[in-house]
Formats: C-alpha cells, sequence, structure tokens
C-alpha cells in the first residue's frame, strides 16, 4: 500500500505538524504555512454575523410620555382668514368653509415674522444719504416706527445731524431735553425711566432723541459724544437707528461708521439722487468701508407710479449689485407733510414696503443662539 494511505485507503499523512502549529503558523508538506488571523481567533459567542432578510426592521423603541406631543395628538387646524371675502365666506359658512389667508396676506405674516427675528444684543442701524430732500430723515422715523409697531422691545432713533435735525418733529413733542442733556447727565441715568425722561414717543412706540436746537452748539458733537450716546443707548434698547447728516466728514461720522452693524443708504428716484446715494457708497469704498458697502441696502425713496423719464429698472439694477438689497418706498402723500408720523394714514402700499424693509434689514441680525449666548 502506498505510504500516507491507511488500509481504508484514506491518506494519514498529516497536513500540521502539531508541535509546530500555532499562531506562529505551522509545517504542511515541509512548507512552511501562516495561517490567516481569522482561522486563529476566537470565535464569538454568539457566532458570526448573519445578514439580515430582505423586510426586516428592528422592533419599534416602547412609547413614553415624551410621545404625547400637542402636535402628535392635536389635529392641525388651519388658521381662519383675517379678512377679505374669504373672511366673509368663513363667517357665512358657520365657520364650516375655511381658506385660510390669501398668498398676499401670508407673504405678509411671513415679512412680519422676519422682522420680529430676535436679538441678543443692540442692533445699530446708520441711514445715511449725501444729498438733502431726498427723505433720510422720514424714512428713519417710518421705518422705526414698522420696527417698533412689530416688535415688543424698545426701539429708539437718534437726530445725529450736526445742523438743525428735524426728526424730533416726526414724533409727538414730549420733552425739550436733547442729547446733550443726556451727555450732561450720563451718570445719574441707571434705569429705563430715567432715560424715558430724554426722549419722546410716537404711537408707533419708536423713541426719538433729538439733536441740539441750536447749531453753533450742535456742531460740537464729536466722534465721543456720540460713541458716549450709543453706550448709554445699548443699555437700554434693542435697536439704535440713527439719522445721519449729510456731510460725510463731520465730527461724528467716524464713530457713526464704525459703530454701525448696517448702513442704509437713501436715494431719490430723480438722477442726482441716485448719483449722490452712489458717491456715498464711494466715499466709504475709498476710505476703507468696503465691507459696509456690501451689506447695506439701498433705498429708492418717493417713487411715483409711471412719472417722469427715469428707467427706475436701471437704478435698481445699479445698486443691487453694490449692495446686499434694494427696497423701493412709493410716494406717499402723508410722507409728504413733513410732519408727524401715523403709519396708520400711510397707504396700504407704502405700509407693505416698509414692511418689506424691516424684513430685509432683520435679515442681517445676527445670528447667535439662545444657547450660545448664555454661555
Amino acid at each position: 500500500m502506498p505510504d500516507g494511505f491507511d488500509k481504508g485507503g484514506f491518506r494519514s499523512q498529516q497536513r500540521f505538524h502539531e508541535s509546530n502549529a500555532g499562531p506562529e503558523g505551522g509545517i504542511a508538506n515541509g512548507v512552511h504555512f501562516q495561517p490567516p488571523p481569522d482561522w486563529t481567533a476566537a470565535t464569538p459567542p454568539i457566532g458570526f454575523p448573519q445578514p439580515e432578510p430582505p423586510g426586516w426592521a428592528p422592533p419599534p423603541e416602547p412609547p413614553t410620555s415624551n410621545d404625547l406631543t400637542t402636535a402628535h395628538l392635536l389635529r392641525p387646524v388651519k388658521p381662519p382668514p383675517s379678512g377679505g371675502w374669504r373672511k366673509w365666506l368663513y363667517l357665512v359658512s358657520f365657520k364650516t368653509v375655511n381658506l385660510g389667508e390669501s398668498q398676499r396676506v401670508t407673504h405678509r405674516n411671513n415679512l412680519v415674522a422676519q422682522a420680529n427675528r430676535p436679538l441678543q444684543r443692540c442692533y445699530r442701524i446708520a441711514l445715511m444719504s449725501l444729498k438733502g430732500g431726498v427723505g433720510k430723515t422720514t424714512i428713519t422715523a417710518a421705518l422705526g416706527g414698522t420696527f417698533a409697531s412689530i416688535r415688543g422691545d424698545r426701539i429708539v432713533a437718534i437726530d445725529a445731524n450736526p445742523d438743525r435735525g428735524t426728526l424730533s418733529g416726526k414724533v409727538p413733542l414730549e420733552t425739550l431735553s436733547t442729547v446733550r442733556h443726556l451727555l450732561r447727565d450720563a451718570e445719574g441715568i441707571e434705569r429705563y425711566s430715567d432715560m424715558r425722561g430724554y426722549t419722546s414717543q410716537g404711537p408707533s412706540r419708536l423713541e426719538v432723541l433729538a439733536s441740539e436746537t441750536d447749531p453753533a452748539v450742535s456742531e460740537a458733537f464729536s466722534s465721543d459724544d456720540y460713541t458716549r450716546t450709543l453706550d448709554i443707548l445699548e443699555r437700554f434698547y434693542s435697536l439704535v437707528l440713527t439719522d445721519c447728516g449729510t456731510g460725510l466728514m463731520h465730527s461724528a461720522m467716524s464713530a457713526v461708521l464704525s459703530r454701525s452693524d448696517v448702513l442704509v443708504v437713501i436715494s431719490s428716484g430723480s438722477v442726482d439722487g441716485a448719483r449722490s446715494a452712489s458717491a456715498t457708497l464711494d466715499w466709504l469704498d475709498a476710505h476703507g468701508h468696503q465691507e459696509m458697502v456690501r451689506n447695506s441696502i439701498a433705498v429708492i425713496n418717493g417713487v411715483r407710479p409711471r412719472s417722469g423719464k427715469v428707467d427706475l429698472r436701471k437704478v435698481v439694477d445699479h445698486f443691487a449689485r453694490r449692495c446686499r438689497a434694494v427696497r423701493l418706498v412709493p410716494f406717499d402723500p402723508h410722507l409728504e407733510e413733513g410732519a408727524e408720523i401715523s403709519l396708520g394714514r400711510l397707504k396700504a402700499d407704502t405700509r407693505e414696503a416698509l414692511v418689506e424693509l424691516a424684513a430685509v434689514v432683520a435679515d442681517g441680525f445676527p445670528t447667535t443662539n439662545r444657547h450660545e449666548a448664555l454661555v
């Protein structure tokens, strides 16, 4: 019988020498053999993993009290319409036919929610134009009033015009105090009630801090004075709007630019108004404020429908390529009066344009969440 076979005819030669086998390998047919690591690894207690059969899913987690949320238990209810024929249909159908709000109302509600975004710190808005008569002070009061009517926090506008400013004339006069009196009494201002004695408040809840009425005195309103004033206002207000003068070189302007979060440039729909607003951006670009220009918002104010020969589309396109956003505010007889501003007397299109402007300004609010602010 050949070597290596037993009596049954089976091969009896050992392929491994037990004395040499082990983790380091062994001898097989005179050749050193190194087994793969998984040959010598211990068998798992539960065996090797098996593929899951098709359609298999893990058993669901047992329910807990966290599952009993309002959104889970209550059926969604569409809010009833707030006006128009939709509201009439809702009422005459005994509240059984609810078509919800129109697209226009839904759009406005979204804008209001955007303008009402929470703030973790004071946000500072500077409104500026090289040309007078374009409605810069009017837009300051109208935008501030729009924010104040939407939001629940405190909003203040400060008149930083080195000449005799007119911002205080946009709200009912409640005090003769000015920014100069505020700086004189700064050490005694500890609470909001102390601060309130230096501002006048309109029906929208916008407060206005007036400038000095004597141009000779107001000319002394320096960069340091503006910084000190802003330090006081930031303690009590969430939004501070600054109505700047027409001169970019007056003493307080350097502090206004360095302390502002966003710049709103006001222009009229005329050729010289657009040129002046663009020249404002040119000056800022040339003096190291490129980022402020890119983040700025251009407002074309007092736009009349189908009047004049100025192609407003080209004006909007020019500022859209230079600024973060461009918004148009239509001509409104109430704003043209130049007196106290009541938002209720504005045309619907004007109110909607101001809400859109407030929403685009609020789009630049800091996005710091509540947890980061507390940390």
